[in-house]
């Protein structure tokens, strides 16, 4: 893709976990950097699973340096006036802000690439990813194979002692006991909330 003069845009990398975002987001940021373009690459402090609060990485232990941030506006103030691509991994962690931190990126004329999941435990839009995706010029959902039956899987399946996740568990949580699967729509358990639900008709 090339806007000529003016190069700036948002590419989103989405999907369920284990489907490969993150994978997909070393795999432009190398590209990049091949093509001799200087970049940044953030995440959110919250990601330390695989390599570090340091790196990005991927499931199959794909890593890249990366600066650990707290905020959107904190990416915001990183970014180097020469920067031209800026890579943000796990991207649904950060605040609301994010969004309008990529769109001011991208009017500077900066490639903008963000990495997130999609949807959280409950099957719900997580963070600001849906904004990211609406206001973004590339999207790409990928998506990872359930675990049960084999099917393109679209669901987080969060697991606490072997048992789905109750629908009143924390969007995030960060050391607990749960393990995740990635499961199909049909395979997704989720238990209900504890006040009565009505069936849609």
């Amino acid at each position: 893709m090339n806007y000529g003069m003016h190069p700036g845009w948002i590419e989103v990398i989405s999907g369920v976990m284990f489907s490969g975002k993150s994978e997909e987001l070393i795999r432009r940021v190398r590209r990049a950097t091949i093509a001799r373009r200087k970049v940044q690459v953030f995440k959110s402090h919250l990601d330390s699973r695989y390599a570090g609060l340091y790196s990005v990485a991927s499931h199959n232990g794909t890593e890249l340096e990366a600066s650990p941030v707290d905020s959107a506006a904190e990416i915001f103030r990183l970014v180097r006036p020469d920067t031209e691509i800026v890579a943000i991994d796990e991207a649904q962690f950060l605040d609301g802000q994010v969004v309008r931190v990529a769109t001011q990126l991208a009017s500077r004329g900066v490639r903008v690439i963000l990495a997130g999941t999609d949807t959280d435990f409950r099957g719900e839009p997580f963070g600001s990813m849906g904004e990211l995706m609406a206001v973004a010029e590339m999207v790409d959902k990928l998506q990872a194979i359930c675990v049960l039956c084999g099917d393109p899987a679209c669901r987080n399946q969060r697991l606490i002692d072997g048992n789905p996740a109750r629908y009143d568990s924390p969007t995030i949580m960060i050391g607990g006991r749960e393990s995740y699967q990635a499961r199909c729509r049909h395979c997704y358990k989720l238990p209900r909330r504890d006040e009565d639900q009505t069936a849609l008709l």
